[in-house]
Formats: C-alpha cells, structure tokens, sequence
C-alpha cells in the first residue's frame, strides 16, 4: 500500500476546505483555492482536498478509467473510509477528467421532483477554468449574472446549456483545476455569452 499525504491537519483543514467548498457552491461561477501539496496523482491537489472533505464511508464514489490507479483507491479507502462503486446509477459522487463520454454522464443519478436528493455530484478535473466557452451563470448565490469560461468538455458544456432533467433534480458540478475549484450547481442557468 503507497499511502499519500493528507491534510497537515486533519480537523483544521477538512473545516476549511469546507468552507472553501460551500462558498463556491453558494456563488456559482467564483473560483476558491483548495490548496493540498500535490494532490494524489493522477488526482489534481482541490480533488484530493474535496475526496478528503466530503468523501466518507456512506458516500460511495465512482471512479472513471483514466483517474482509477490503485493507489488513488488504496488512499481514498484508508485516508476517507469511502465505498468505492464500479457501477455510476450507485454512486453519489462522480469522479471524471476532460474525457468523459456521454453515456456516463447521463448514466449519473439526478433524482427525481419527490427525491431530488438521490443525485450524483460530478467532480469533474477540468484543463482550465479560464480559457473556455464564455458562459453567463444565473440563479441563486449570483447578484445579476456572472461570466465564466471553464473548458469543458463539448458533452458537459451541453448537459449545463440543455438542463435534461428539470429542478429541483439535477447533477451539480465542482470543476477543479489544479488547487482551484468552481461549482455549477442545479439552480444555476447555464447560458452561451
């Protein structure tokens, strides 16, 4: 077993990447830091820092191929206790990079208008948060409107534009890009600039 690093302080720093979180999911589209040395390869430092905060023996997680090493496993069952789920319709956490293919995302729990809390959050570790689609965010947590311009992959950018499934379900999404993170969660519209 290759065990990685953890936070420095455990309490301390899972209360304030928490907190880092939370802002980001009450102002969709601002960038917060989520700074953790390295991260846990190939798992960027503000994945590892969400793994670590919100991740937990009865949240089960869903790894895609390309982010499945054994040591990620090893460290997210030591260090969060987390159920790792092969199968995504079990999962309440999803965990992809910029080749995510379609039938997965569709694939991810969204609830429904009675449960809408049996959704799947998407992590998802974007090239940029900067350099992509101009993209102007409405709803709750955003005074008038705020542009974006995450690189998302084009399957992703139409999920967020095309809203399939109608609130309150609906995935939620945390972007992270090296020790940063911005969310696009469901209350949020999603438009072209």
């Amino acid at each position: 077993m290759s065990l990685l690093n953890h936070f420095d302080q455990p309490v301390d720093d899972a209360q304030h990447a928490f907190r880092r979180i939370l802002k980001a999911l009450s102002e969709p589209g601002v960038v917060v830091s989520l700074p953790h040395g390295s991260g846990w390869q190939p798992l960027n430092p503000a994945t590892t820092s969400i793994l670590l905060t919100l991740v937990d023996q009865e949240t089960p997680l869903y790894l895609d191929e390309p982010l499945n090493h054994d040591a990620v496993q090893q460290n997210i069952r030591f260090h969060c206790g987390a159920m790792l789920t092969t199968s995504i319709k079990n999962s309440l956490f999803s965990l992809f990079d910029n080749e995510i293919k379609e039938e997965l995302l569709i694939s991810c729990p969204a609830g429904n208008e009675l449960s809408p809390e049996h959704t799947t959050t998407v992590i998802l570790q974007a090239t940029s948060l900067h350099l992509g689609v101009p993209l102007r965010l409405r709803g709750p947590g955003i005074e008038h409107h705020r542009t974006v311009a995450p690189q998302l992959p084009s399957i992703v950018l139409n999920y967020l534009l095309n809203r399939p499934i109608a609130f309150p379900a609906g995935l939620d999404f945390l972007l992270t890009c090296g020790e940063n993170l911005m969310a696009i969660p469901r209350t949020t519209h999603v438009e072209v600039c």
